[in-house]
């Protein structure tokens, strides 16, 4: 990666926060860990239950059968080997999670298609109609596994949203050029270093000037870094690639996965500022980026250039009235993966509002929020696009 020394003289503003412990998992999240497993097991089991009971009902298959544990087994495999991942990293336990992962997409849509079923099944005998329950289940589950197809191939295959942002005192330099937002990439048991290579591929074709990746580089794991990231050795975009950290690049020690992304040659921002031919770029880790106070102490310490453009690049597109207030010009974020796949895409929307997905302004802070390339969990998207986006900047025009 070709940069310049003298345009990285700003020191950072916190270093990365050191863990009370070299554990894999932190002991002070291993309580919230079980509380989550608990509630996952408890959840997926019975989504399990309805479905494989629905299926029995509705296809005339007579009581319980030996059958219904391998989807049970399999939904308790995807919490197994997400914890496993913590400690280990091998074929099988890529396979398994693969397998475990994907069943869960389609049994999202099961469950959907089960109540369906009931629905359907019970109005029909209200009304006196004489609706086969095997035709019914065969339409309804049918239609789950197509979309569960759909959302799979969907989701591996990104596309490049392409974005014109104005930004206000737009050096000349900047004029025109371009820069990419990689956001969510998830890389881990799921997604590994082929996956990362073909996005390689696709920025070298895009070209970008600078390539920003605003966390969730990692899926989680903090085992085998080194192998996943080993492809970002082979790619310098002219004005570099910048890093900081999602929530799934703190789940253990932060410093294990900075120290993997140094190792490349990446630009990793520790809540710092940094200027590219005038264009200033903030980035600030996720854990400092959700406290809108040290959000808001580190935005003043970078001492901020009120005449020139900055971007902040923080994981969340969280506390924006911070980077508002503070004078940011554009946030760039992931996170929500605009909820990823039906219907989860309208919780996130209520959630985060005109902030879940695309370009939206808050008083003078313009934000984008991407899907991010990756999945996390069931590896489909259904209602979303896998994205890489690429900014071009123009200059903004007074108003006159």
């Amino acid at each position: 990666m070709t940069t310049s020394a003298s345009e990285f003289n700003e020191p950072p503003v916190f270093s990365p926060a050191e863990s009370e412990s070299s554990s894999a998992i932190p002991e002070r999240l291993l309580g919230r860990v079980a509380l989550m497993v608990t509630i996952m097991s408890t959840v997926l089991l019975s989504a399990n239950a309805l479905v494989c009971s629905t299926l029995s009902h509705f296809f005339g298959i007579p009581g319980w059968s030996h059958w219904q544990i391998l989807p049970a087994a399999l939904a308790i495999a995807f919490i197994a080997t997400t914890l496993l991942g913590f400690r280990y990293s091998n074929p099988l336990l890529r396979t398994l999670y693969t397998v475990s992962a994907t069943w869960l997409a389609a049994l999202n849509y099961a469950f959907f298609a089960a109540i369906a079923c009931w629905i359907v099944d019970g109005a029909a005998t209200l009304a006196g109609w004489t609706w086969p329950r095997f035709g019914i289940a065969v339409l309804l589950f049918g239609s789950a596994l197509l979309t569960t197809l759909y959302g799979l191939i969907n989701a591996s295959s990104p596309r490049v949203t392409r974005v014109v942002v104005p930004l206000p005192n737009l050096p000349e330099a900047w004029a025109g050029r371009t820069m990419a937002l990689l956001t969510d990439v998830h890389l881990g048991h799921l997604s590994g270093p082929g996956f990362l290579r073909r996005i390689i591929s696709r920025l070298r074709i895009l070209q970008p000037d600078a390539v920003l990746i605003s966390g969730d580089l990692f899926d989680g794991t903090p085992i085998g870094l080194d192998r996943l990231v080993a492809p970002w050795h082979r790619f310098s975009p002219p004005r570099g690639i910048f890093y900081v950290t999602g929530n799934h690049d703190e789940f253990a020690e932060r410093s294990i996965y900075l120290d993997a992304v140094k190792r490349t040659g990446i630009r990793v921002l520790n809540n710092e500022k940094v200027s590219l031919d005038g264009l200033q770029i903030v980035g600030v880790h996720d854990a400092e980026a959700g406290d809108p106070e040290q959000l808001r102490s580190i935005l003043r310490q970078v001492e901020l250039d009120a005449q020139r453009p900055s971007i902040l690049l923080a994981h969340q597109p969280a506390n924006l009235a911070v980077a508002e207030e503070e004078g940011i010009s554009l946030q760039l974020s992931g996170h929500t993966h605009g909820g990823q796949f039906w219907p989860w895409i309208y919780f996130v929307s209520r959630i985060y509002g005109p902030f879940a997905y695309g370009l939206s302004r808050l008083g003078k802070l313009l934000v984008f929020t991407s899907n991010g390339v990756g999945t996390w969990g069931p590896p489909v998207r259904v209602g979303t696009k896998s994205e890489i986006v690429l900014f071009r900047f123009v200059r903004e025009m007074s108003a006159s």
